[in-house]
């Protein structure tokens, strides 16, 4: 099958199927994103590559696709889609919440021999399954492996990898990969074989792991390369005999001295305590197809569960293959089997739905977060409403029954008798419509008003232009706009009996604008302004009467929405974060985290580092003489949850890993942390 009828043409397929988040990774290739798969509810991570900057590596892409599309292995990322635009190459695949490799040996320091041994079996494990399936991967290092959720190894980035035509025996020529990883005669120029060039890189990455710094290593590239050359490294006095045993066959400067890896397998540092061989076939074969995630997907598409089944085994690498492999891993995982494409339309629309926050929702146990409304919108014009309609809402946790959709919602409302826009009949009840009715009511609307400004936490619509010059009460009331609902401008009321009969009035004022500032914040919350008031209120496509005031009413708002949102999130943000202990965190023994933040800041300057602060997290960048970054990386002061204590948290972006461990390394040291 040709390459290019496996990919989906258009950006249409990734912000339809996808919520894209924060960057999690920066390379030269582009960058990674955190996403969500909306139909599933899955995490996935999305390489982003623009054609234009990938230039003449646009090939090596394309194999590095063709390879993740074949490799089908436990311990490698798995490849869900891929999205091909005009400009643009989306890569989304499986997501490892673990990070990198190479941020675990920093936060150890280094890795005893048992954990290390661990890896090294999962390691080796994927090694000998990619190189029986004709590939080398040749860019081995610890940066290229991730840790997932159960704390396993995931190989990544086959970005430089090779299958010759002839197999695997055949020798390649072109010289790639992190030369600190770099096998001896890649360096001199001499043709190699794949797979023994991957085994040095693999026996400086054991190196690495057991000792945490690398056996050849220096800043100027001519000395390092002699090292590596000579084949001369340092023993550390911690490393047990059969340790150094093993990185001795592994980083043979001959390379026909150079243990295999099929030696690997059943090597006796290898298979201390566990007595077996490493187990390298794939346990995730594409030939199965798993009933369970091919019936509901069925249901879904409105399929037969021949058809639906025929159309997976055809492993495009479209939305069918990503949904059934996402699916499958729910189901390996012990979640339910379940698509929720028709919840996220409920919970979207829904009066409780807050723009660019998360919202939990599920069946049982299985939880499902959807982020801003802004994707959800792609789907409302291609809905099945009808469908919608009659399915059953799912539970909506922490919410009232007000979050749950309506369909009424999207029905044309009929005008009403003040003959201004219409609202839906749902978002207010008989006694706000009738705001100059009984007093009794009118409490009701007052009631009703405060606790839906306590759900929706929305300010007040400001007052209109014309009543700027009327001076504001200085009671804790707020002062009503110039004209009632109605349209004619209130009667000012005489005070009567020690002011007494004055209050009556100004509580009438005070209901109407509070009847007004009701439906505005449930017609007009941020979460729904952009279509819910076009869809429900404006169908009839006539001019309404109080469409003036209302229209207001609704850029007042949005203005002052607008204005406030920052101030929250800004409040939100007065204290560092709390977060679990994570290997990537650095304690320090302070409790106070603005005196470990200005510790930081005064370090930096020294160090050459530019930075842009926002809160207690600095995103720093390093350049060269010639004005290129060469490093991209984030500090960010937390506190512990359980410890209380302060704490750096550190992620590199970009740049060179060890150069990276050396420079952050530096700067907690000097800032006395």
């Amino acid at each position: 099958m040709p390459m290019e009828k496996t990919w989906v043409r258009g950006a249409d397929g990734l912000y339809k199927y996808y919520e894209v988040y924060d960057t999690i990774g920066s390379g030269g290739f582009g960058k990674v994103k955190l996403g969500r798969h909306l139909l599933t509810g899955e995490k996935v991570a999305i390489k982003i590559m623009s054609k234009k900057d990938l230039g003449a590596d646009l090939p090596r892409v394309k194999l590095e696709i063709e390879a993740m599309m074949n490799l089908c292995h436990q311990h490698i990322c798995r490849l869900y889609q891929v999205i091909e635009t005009s400009t643009q190459i989306f890569m989304i695949m499986e997501y490892c919440p673990g990070g990198e490799l190479f941020d675990y040996i920093i936060s150890k320091d280094r890795l005893s021999e048992e954990e290390t041994r661990v890896f090294f079996r999962q390691i080796v494990s994927a090694l000998a399954y990619v190189h029986s399936q004709g590939y080398a991967h040749r860019d081995l290092k610890p940066e290229n492996l991730l840790i997932d959720a159960d704390h396993n190894l995931k190989l990544i980035d086959f970005g430089l990898c090779a299958k010759p035509v002839g197999g695997l025996g055949c020798e390649l020529h072109t010289c790639c990969g992190s030369p600190v990883y770099a096998a001896p005669e890649l360096l001199q120029g001499k043709p190699y074989i794949g797979s023994e060039a991957d085994v040095w890189s693999l026996g400086v990455l054991l190196y690495a792991l057991l000792c945490g710094y690398l056996p050849f290593d220096d800043d100027n590239a001519m000395v390092l390369y002699k090292k590596i050359t000579a084949g001369r490294y340092d023993n550390p006095s911690w490393l047990s005999p059969g340790s150094v045993l093993l990185l001795n066959q592994m980083l043979q400067v001959d390379p026909k001295k150079r243990l295999t890896v099929p030696q690997m397998l059943d090597h006796p540092w290898v298979m201390k305590d566990y007595n077996t061989p490493v187990e390298w076939h794939t346990r995730q074969t594409l030939g199965h197809i798993d009933e369970d995630c091919i019936t509901e997907m069925a249901v879904n598409m409105k399929r037969s569960r021949e058809s639906t089944a025929a159309l997976v085994n055809e492993w495009r690498y479209d939305h069918t293959t990503a949904t059934y492999l996402l699916l499958l891993s729910k189901k390996q995982r012990g979640k339910p089997v379940r698509l929720y494409m028709r919840a996220v339309y409920r919970v979207a629309c829904s009066p409780g739905f807050q723009s660019q926050e998360a919202i939990h929702y599920a069946d049982d146990e299985d939880a499902v977060i959807v982020g801003s409304l802004d994707f959800c919108n792609e789907y409302i014009d291609d809905c099945p409403w009808d469908s919608v309609a009659h399915h059953t809402p799912p539970r909506v946790r922490g919410r009232t029954e007000k979050t749950t959709y309506d369909t009424k919602f999207l029905s044309p409302s009929v005008p009403s008798r003040n003959g201004h826009s219409p609202t839906p009949e749902k978002r207010h009840t008989p006694a706000q419509r009738k705001a100059n009715d009984k007093t009794s009511e009118d409490k009701e609307n007052i009631a009703r008003q405060e606790k839906d400004v306590e759900i929706f936490a929305l300010p007040l619509p400001l007052t209109p232009v014309s009543n700027k010059k009327q001076p504001r009460s200085t009671k804790n009331v707020l002062t009503p706009p110039n004209k009632n609902v109605n349209g004619h401008k209130p009667k000012a009321a005489t005070p009567k009996d020690g002011g007494t009969a004055s209050k009556e009035p100004h509580k009438k004022k005070t209901a109407e604008l509070k009847e007004i500032c009701d439906i505005e914040i449930m017609a007009l919350s941020p979460e729904r302004r952009s279509r819910s008031l076009d869809m429900a209120g404006t169908d009839s496509g006539k001019k309404k009467r109080g469409g003036k005031v209302f229209g207001s009413l609704e850029r007042g708002l949005d203005k002052m929405i607008t204005m406030l949102t920052p101030n929250k999130k800004r409040a939100l943000r007065d204290g560092p974060r709390k977060i679990k202990a994570q290997y990537n965190v650095t304690l320090t023994n302070q409790t106070n985290p603005v005196q470990v933040l200005n510790q930081i800041l005064a370090i930096l300057p020294e160090r050459h580092v530019d930075f842009k602060q926002k809160g207690y997290t600095l995103k720093c960048r390093t350049w060269d003489d010639f004005g290129k970054v060469t490093m991209v990386f984030e500090l960010e002061v937390c506190m512990l949850q359980r410890l209380e204590v302060v704490g750096v948290r550190r992620q590199r972006v970009k740049g060179d890993a060890w150069v990276y461990k050396k420079l952050v390394e530096s700067i907690l040291t000097s800032s006395a942390i």
